[in-house]
């Protein structure tokens, strides 16, 4: 029988609170085909385990979460970086390993990429 754990006992084994970055990809089917955002979010789970930025601390480490609609429903797959706020157009499984290297690991944003910002506001612990 699985283990039933509770939201607090899940967050610490997902290390909640540790990320620097929210990472959301949009796989929706409005904004493009349902198999480009399937590959596009299986290639970024791939390329941040491998990397060592998800489930992971440090000033890198990045949580990701796929959903299904960002409501941008044009140009995707959608992505957008939180506590930065920048959404990305385009995000196809080619451009996502380029995005972690250079956004995630050198905090370097793709400006040619990149279409809107909302950046969120950092609080203290």
């Amino acid at each position: 029988m699985k283990e039933i754990l509770s939201p607090a006992e899940m967050a610490e084994k997902l290390l909640i609170g540790h990320y620097s970055r929210h990472v959301f990809l949009c796989i929706g089917d409005a904004c493009c085909s349902a198999e480009a955002g399937a590959k596009a979010w299986e290639v970024l789970k791939d390329v941040l385990k491998r990397r060592n930025l998800s489930l992971a601390t440090g000033p890198c480490a990045s949580y990701r979460t796929k959903v299904q609609c960002l409501r941008v429903c044009s140009g995707g797959p959608i992505l957008v970086v939180y506590p930065e706020g920048t959404y990305y157009a385009g995000m196809t499984a080619e451009r996502i390993p380029e995005f972690v290297e250079r956004h995630l690991v050198n905090g370097a944003p793709i400006e040619e990429w990149i279409f809107a910002r909302n950046p969120l506001p950092r609080s203290t612990p």
